[in-house]
């Protein structure tokens, strides 16, 4: 029997950690595989809690003999999916939540059954909506903000190859939990 593979992806500062969290504590059955990173853990994160964080020469090395199902490269860091983290949980039929960044939802596209694979996008609304959630969790520099808006262009060109998408405007974060669970109750039931 296998599983579901609930892929969530979405523009930076469009809400997915939040929204994950709050479907941690509705469905705490689901498994929330654990990522590796190479950035340094910011305030209150904890080490094999949401990431491991490792260094560039051991994430290399990783990469090197096949350890990760996907990986990306995002603000000078990499970020990826273990294969131990996804595949066991799917073998035995359990359903598997995972944010992952658009460039791992395209390989991951590539290289998982399609009968197993779900994406969900989180729609924040326009460059401007984001911009602002952006600028209000941290400084950033106009340079890094351009990189900024040029990835946001890219994952909203994402969009489409979603199969379902979640409206998470400011303001609306409640409505978007809702919203959010039912779409991920939906596509486990299918």
């Amino acid at each position: 029997m296998s599983g579901r593979f609930i892929l969530v992806v979405g523009p930076s500062g469009s809400g997915k950690s939040a929204l994950l969290d709050h479907l941690r504590t509705v469905h705490p059955e689901i498994i929330f595989p654990v990522s590796c990173t190479t950035r340094a853990p910011r305030p209150g994160e904890v080490m094999g809690e949401k990431y491991y964080f490792i260094n560039k020469e051991d994430f290399e090395k990783r990469r090197e003999v096949g350890d990760f199902l996907e990986w990306a490269a995002y603000g000078g860091n990499f970020y990826g999916t273990l294969k131990s983290e996804i595949l066991s949980p799917l073998a035995q039929g359990k359903t598997v939540v995972r944010e992952v960044e658009v460039q791992g939802a395209r390989q991951l596209l590539a290289k998982v059954n399609q009968e197993t694979l779900r994406v969900i996008f989180i729609d924040a609304g326009s460059w401007e909506d984001l911009e602002r959630r952006i600028r209000a969790r941290a400084p950033m520099s106009e340079v890094e903000l351009l990189a900024r808006r040029k990835r946001y262009e890219d994952e909203t060109a994402f969009k489409p190859q979603a199969n379902r998408v979640v409206q998470n405007a400011d303001g609306k974060l409640e409505e978007a939990k809702k919203s959010f669970v039912k779409t991920v109750e939906e596509l486990i039931s299918k």
